[in-house]
């Protein structure tokens, strides 16, 4: 019935993905990829909070942890500290955990996998999966997920219609696998 739905819906929308829940603040800076990374390091709300308060006030540990963390550069810190600063934000997001609001956790990442540690770039079409499972699937098994290739790029995973990004790889030595050969790396087929 509609009543029923509607309060599935409402519990639903208590338990979002944690990363999802950190890009939707809207912090400047802070975009998909960033919020992953900062939900993977906090692992919860109410984490996030007192850390966010400790980098608003200065603390230099609080500062230097996230600092510290791969991919994370001084302007996210900064945005960080300014977001926390503000008492209105400090205020809707307690008011929300004090609703029951628990943003789920992000699995853990795994620690030994064939790609753990290494870049993936994905172009072309997928077949068998979107390309954001895709990149799920293989920051989930340790990889860094790309946009573009470089000479630190380890693996292009090519599927049809792929074409610039490709040469690119080729040029570079790149490895370069179809989907199925990256579903059989990851020990999916």
């Amino acid at each position: 019935d509609s009543v029923g739905k509607l309060f599935a819906a409402i519990a639903a929308a208590k338990t979002p993905d944690f990363d999802r829940f950190i890009f939707a603040l809207g912090i400047r800076h802070i975009g998909e990829t960033s919020a992953r990374v900062i939900a993977r390091h906090y692992g919860t709300l109410q984490a996030l909070r007192d850390a966010g308060l400790a980098i608003a006030s200065g603390d230099p540990a609080a500062v230097e942890e996230l600092s510290a963390i791969d991919g994370i550069g001084d302007s996210l810190v900064s945005s960080l500290a300014e977001f926390f600063a503000e008492p209105h934000n400090v205020t809707t997001l307690s008011e929300l955990i004090d609703l029951g609001v628990q943003p789920k956790a992000l699995p853990a990442v795994a620690q030994e996998s064939p790609v753990s540690g290494k870049t993936v770039v994905f172009t072309g079409t997928l077949e068998k999966m979107t390309r954001a499972e895709a990149k799920a699937r293989a920051e989930m098994l340790g990889a860094k997920v790309a946009g573009s290739i470089s000479a630190k790029t380890d693996i292009v995973v090519a599927g049809p219609g792929a074409g610039s990004k490709r040469k690119k790889a080729e040029e570079l030595g790149v490895e370069i696998l179809d989907e199925a050969g990256w579903l059989a790396l990851i020990g999916l087929v």
